[in-house]
């Protein structure tokens, strides 16, 4: 019996259906599982999307509150309201979600509701909520089933008072104290919400820095820049104890490297140690799909697995848990089975922590030039000496190019400041091009603009800054 689909895809976040949506563009025959009774994953429902709804909306508050007199605007002591809050953020995630589910019904996708697994390579079962179950044939299975909450072990998430940054997004009013456990993006991000609209917020990580990952000086910078704003921050340390009570909780925290503990009182409790692959019910073992230590489905270079026509993308596999990886690993996946070269440079991801300032990085940090023996320059200008910054009150941050030392070719840039995640891309376009510091300091850039400092970074590679 000939196959019912060319492909099904497991998951519709956004690696899932937009591996789906290029695959039915280039004429292969393909439909969709997905558990939830919506589309988009974790990022649009209950991560990116409404995350920055909440930013979004606690910035103009914060901004309301503590800006406006000095540009000359008089309004009354601006009052937060909770519930109107949270419905503007849910009709900002609602409008995206029925987008994913017309864009999937536009492109001729089926769709097929319930938890997906794989009995056997070219067959995927769906178990739907009525407990009935069905039995899809198809040439190839594309595994895009996303990322779970990591969990603090002897911690309980209750979504109550200890949550997650599910729970984090829902809370019914403003706590007065906010202990976040993890000083990722995710933790830092959800910590400015409520920072913003009155919590106070005390930071615990592991590690002696914030941002795990990204460059050491630009962690060092805006962890500063988050003290100034509020935040308590406690690094080299761990949470060894949770204890929950009706209206609040107590944290235990002591040194990482051993010693006297303290305790802290917390209203919520939002751990935020990071993110495993979601692989489970799949039958990835029966089936003999190869996991690595952390969980994560091995594939090869054309995001194959061992099993015949078994694929992986996104979270579930190696490299940077964000969004726009997997979309891209999407697209790759779809063209390769189209016949065509799929392709993902690993060396250009962006990556964005969306508080006010952003922060946004593209390429390699300092410490991994570093650790792999590669001398570089170094050229950096900061939103002090940038007229647009200056004159709009907002000259927190800086721009730091890499480029080698050799070829000048670019190899990271860093940005902290407002609406850096919108400026990293013209970096990540010049390195797509292997693209040189040079390339972009002759590059003219609109005046008066905040990406000037990009410029004038690229610039300080050869130290001829005009404007310091």
């Amino acid at each position: 019996m000939a196959d019912a689909y060319d492909l099904v895809v497991i998951g519709t976040g956004p690696g899932g259906y937009v591996c789906a949506i290029r695959a039915a563009q280039l004429g292969l025959k393909t439909a969709v599982v997905e558990k939830r009774k919506t589309h988009g994953g974790t990022c649009l429902n209950v991560g990116c999307i409404p995350s920055k709804a909440l930013l979004y909306a606690s910035e103009k508050f914060h901004e309301a509150s503590h800006a406006f007199a000095k540009m000359g605007i008089g309004v009354s002591a601006p009052k937060i309201d909770i519930a109107q809050l949270q419905a503007f953020k849910q009709e900002g995630v609602d409008g995206n979600v029925k987008g994913v589910e017309f864009l999937l019904k536009k492109n001729k996708v089926d769709v097929f509701f319930g938890t997906g697994s794989i009995p056997a390579a070219g067959s995927v079962s769906v178990k739907a909520e009525d407990g009935s179950v069905q039995t899809i044939a198809t040439k190839s299975i594309v595994i895009a089933t996303g990322s779970d909450v990591a969990r603090l072990p002897g911690v309980t998430i209750d979504e109550k008072i200890v949550v997650s940054s599910t729970g984090a997004l829902e809370l019914a009013k403003t706590p007065k104290k906010l202990v976040v456990v993890g000083a990722g993006v995710i933790g830092l991000e959800l910590g400015s919400v409520w920072q913003r609209l009155g919590a106070e917020v005390t930071v615990i990580e592991y590690l002696d820095r914030i941002l795990p990952g990204m460059d050491g000086e630009v962690a060092k910078q805006f962890q500063r820049i988050l003290a100034k704003q509020g935040f308590t921050f406690k690094l080299s340390s761990k949470v060894t104890k949770v204890e929950t009570a009706k209206n609040g909780a107590k944290v235990t925290v002591e040194p990482a490297a051993g010693g006297d503990a303290e305790t802290l009182d917390a209203d919520i409790v939002l751990v935020a140690i990071g993110r495993t692959p979601y692989t489970d019910a799949l039958g990835l073992a029966e089936l003999g799909v190869e996991l690595d230590k952390r969980g994560r489905v091995v594939v090869d270079s054309h995001y194959a697995t061992k099993v015949p026509g078994v694929y992986a993308i996104g979270d579930v596999i190696a490299g940077p848990m964000l969004a726009h990886k997997a979309e891209d690993e999407g697209v790759a996946v779809a063209e390769i089975l189209a016949g065509k070269a799929g392709h993902v440079n690993y060396e250009v991801i962006p990556s964005v922590v969306y508080t006010f300032p952003e922060v946004a990085s593209v390429g390699r940090t300092e410490e991994e030039l570093k650790e792999a023996g590669i001398t570089y320059h170094v050229g950096k200008f900061p939103f002090t000496a940038n007229g647009r910054a200056k004159v709009n009150h907002t000259t927190d941050g800086f721009v730091k190019f890499l480029a080698d030392a050799t070829t000048d070719r670019v190899l990271g840039c860093h940005i902290v400041g407002p609406e850096a995640g919108e400026m990293i891309h013209e970096v990540a376009v010049l390195m797509e091009f292997g693209g040189s510091s040079e390339d972009l300091a002759r590059t003219c850039h609109a005046h008066p603009t905040r990406s000037e400092a990009v410029k004038e970074a690229a610039m300080a590679v050869e130290k001829r800054s005009i404007h310091m």
